[in-house]
């Protein structure tokens, strides 16, 4: 790997216990590089230590053990910050605000002038999809517009390096659409990309590597393609059957789902499927898709923890 980008060495945090309870480990011994450019996924599930993970790579919680280093600095100094952007899992917003005046705050933090200010401020509502949102109060935002303006205050510094906690959460499938085009535009932008999240489809689909945690340790990181395999293990049929076919429990196809003159089957030994396309031709039927079923991220995850 190029030089790395994010670099994490033998991290740990350990929470004390109050009130006679016991100490709890929220991440132990992580190490893990990510490079430039790349487009990070940490999975697992609740209670894993992905935001605790996170909240030390933004200095929200200091580290019981072990380094972080951000584009060649230490997390221990506060330049490390500069060109990060960060958002996490539950926005907490100031209501009274607008859209358009949380930005100029968050600018303002980042000393960005009053030009660059408003030009980047119209730039990021559009990119999020609140263009004509930004002139309204942030409480009256559903959760999801609280989300994408989130996003925008992610964006406002112009980073090389996202840290996001669980960014697709709240939104619905056009949303969830909008995201990850947006993070595949930061990546041809050559911007490096660390998420957490719950939506294991969208990290399949935009993550050059992924890292699966579990009880605070790493277990498993990879390319999905590398960590899945490519060996199918079962193919979805669907064909067409004329109206003089005989019963399909009689064409020996008994598990079959039929809807209107459509038949699916899936098949779960894929040398079965030649014997099938036979049965089919022969009582001239006709084929409409074969899908072979590859294992997928989520297969990946629960088999992972549920080790």
């Amino acid at each position: 790997m190029a030089e790395s980008v994010i670099q994490i060495e033998h991290l740990s945090k350990v929470f004390k216990g109050d009130l006679g309870r016991s100490p709890s480990v929220g991440v132990d011994d992580l190490n893990l590089e990510i490079g430039p450019g790349e487009v990070f996924a940490f999975l697992g599930p609740n209670g894993a230590g992905k935001t605790t993970t996170i909240k030390l790579l933004t200095r929200l919680l200091v580290p019981t053990r072990g380094r972080i280093s951000i584009l060649g600095r230490p997390s221990t100094s506060w330049k490390s910050m500069e060109s990060v952007g960060y958002m996490p899992e539950q926005p907490n917003l100031y209501g009274y605000l607008t859209g358009e005046e949380f930005l100029s705050f968050i600018a303002r933090l980042f000393g960005l002038g009053p030009g660059v200010r408003k030009a980047r401020i119209a730039e990021l509502l559009d990119r999020v999809g609140l263009k004509d949102r930004g002139k309204q109060l942030i409480r009256s935002y559903s959760r999801g517009m609280v989300q994408r303006l989130a996003m925008a205050q992610a964006l406002i510094n112009d980073p090389s390096v996202l840290i996001l906690d669980e960014p697709m959460s709240a939104l619905d499938p056009i949303g969830r659409k909008e995201f990850r085009d947006l993070i595949f535009d930061l990546k041809k932008q050559q911007k490096t990309v660390f998420f957490s999240s719950h939506i294991l489809s969208d990290a399949e689909m935009i993550s050059d590597r992924v890292g699966i945690l579990k009880g605070g340790r790493l277990i498993r990181t990879g390319k999905p393609d590398e960590l899945m395999g490519e060996d199918v293990h079962s193919v979805e049929v669907t064909f067409m059957l004329g109206p003089d076919a005989p019963n399909l429990a009689d064409m020996g196809i008994p598990d079959a789902l039929v809807q209107d003159s459509r038949v699916l089957v899936r098949l779960d030994r894929p040398d079965d499927l030649s014997a099938l396309i036979h049965k089919i031709e022969s009582h001239r039927g006709r084929l409409v898709s074969v899908v072979p079923a590859k294992k997928s991220l989520e297969d990946l995850f629960l088999a992972e923890i549920g080790r």
